[in-house]
């Protein structure tokens, strides 16, 4: 059939059509291409190429300024690399993260006081990054490599006494150094009901101690205390307070506790001599208890089997080493509180001290301080801290004060120890008139 005419008379037929949409290359240049984007655009078309030769453009980052001293104590979570908690033993927002090629490297262990420089968080970042290791607990790092292990070393009795007499003549001072001798190294047991001055005896043991051995690392541990306790404690004691408030979550009083554990551990694996008085171990427990997966195992009380394990673990932490250093650890027991958990967890605790100051709160009741049940208090191998004359002197004052009511004894040493100077001068009298 004829073709349509078309309106300047010629046939339609002869009108060609654009190669465009015959998908032909136009006249000089390569086939169209047909793909467009969403909104129409021939795809690639407002996009300009890169030359073979030519630079990427820079993206635009956050100027990074010169590195930042920092110090802190290394916390390792369970996928290896770790963190310096700079404001204390808890998390912080001002955490720096450590990898864990760092780690491995330098052999960096939990509890590990480290100086360095850091860097600042890039864009996408929300922690500085360590950058160089200047020390590790105040040595070289390639020195702190060759530390032993905490674990691998060797445990004796205590023999190196801890003198709690002083030069102000406090008087539950000096009784505890007669009753009670403390050795470095020692395990002690603090056992106290309710308002019996158990937080006094801890502010008068840690005074001694800083007094007496200034070369000791002392650390006070707070746990489940009340704010105004942990406040007293810092003014009052000459060392490391570290607590965590009964505000905060079990989670933060288990945290706090294990990198406490893992800290006194490497001071003892370079040769120091550490103590730990802890406030209460009865709290630690129910932290552990509360934040334990559940075995299915529960003791008499509530207590979790296995919630037991990590408290146990600080407190037999503590032992004298026979290759350098000793971890001292005296710990107050809540007993008589009402609570069945509270017994459950002082009779798991019992027997694992090897020195023990039992405070009476009858005595408390009549206004008698130091509050302290004379029959129930020791040391055991107690030998090992004195010489033979102060041992026997000791025996046969433990011999009078046993013959009466624990009131009419501690009022009756208070007495003695009031009227002489010295602990020394006591026992020598003591000896006199027993002849």
């Amino acid at each position: 059939p004829s073709a349509e005419p078309a309106p300047d008379g010629s046939s339609a037929s002869a009108i060609p059509a654009p190669a465009e949409e015959k998908g032909e290359a136009p006249a000089g240049g390569r086939p169209a291409d047909k793909r467009s984007d969403k909104q129409g655009r021939p795809h690639g078309r407002d996009q300009r190429r890169r030359g073979k030769g030519e630079p990427r453009e820079p993206r635009e980052q956050r100027p990074q300024g010169p590195p930042i001293p920092c110090l802190g104590i290394l916390d390792v979570l369970p996928d290896g690399f770790g963190f310096l908690r700079t404001s204390g033993y808890a998390q912080g927002d001002h955490d720096v993260y450590v990898s864990l090629s760092q780690i491995r490297r330098f052999g960096l262990r939990r509890g590990d006081k480290i100086e360095g420089q850091v860097r600042e968080p890039k864009d996408n970042e929300k922690y500085s990054a360590l950058l160089k290791i200047d020390t590790v607990n105040g040595i070289d790092p390639e020195a702190a490599r060759r530390r032993p292990l905490f674990e691998q070393l060797t445990p004796l009795f205590p023999e190196e006494r801890l003198r709690l007499e002083t030069p102000e003549h406090d008087t539950a001072a000096r009784i505890m150094d007669l009753m009670c001798p403390i050795g470095k190294g020692q395990r002690g047991l603090i056992v106290s009901p309710p308002k019996a001055g158990k937080t006094t005896i801890l502010k008068k043991l840690a005074n001694s101690i800083a007094t007496n051995n200034p070369e000791i690392d002392l650390f006070v541990l707070l746990v489940d205390e009340r704010p105004e306790e942990v406040t007293d404690m810092q003014r009052s004691v000459v060392g490391e307070v570290v607590a965590s408030t009964f505000d905060q979550p079990s989670e933060n009083h288990v945290q706090v506790t294990e990198l406490v554990l893992d800290r006194v551990k490497r001071l003892v694996e370079m040769g120091n001599d550490v103590v730990v008085l802890l406030d209460s171990i009865t709290r630690m427990a129910r932290a552990f208890n509360l934040n334990t997966p559940a075995s299915g195992r529960i003791l008499s009380g509530g207590v979790d089997s296995t919630a037991l394990y990590p408290p146990k673990k600080f407190f037999g932490a503590a032992r004298n080493i026979e290759e350098g250093g000793s971890l001292t650890i005296l710990a107050t027991a809540l007993v008589d509180t009402g609570s069945r958990m509270d017994e459950v967890i002082f009779e798991e605790f019992k027997g694992t001290g090897n020195m023990e100051i039992r405070l009476d709160r009858k005595l408390a009741d009549k206004r008698i301080f130091p509050a302290i049940d004379i029959e129930m208090t020791g040391t055991r191998k107690e030998e090992l801290l004195m010489d033979a004359a102060e041992a026997a002197a000791v025996w046969k004052l433990r011999g009078v004060l046993h013959s009466l009511d624990p009131a009419a004894a501690i009022e009756l040493l208070i007495k003695k120890v009031r009227e002489t100077k010295s602990n020394a001068e006591f026992l020598s009298a003591l000896q006199k008139n027993s002849r």
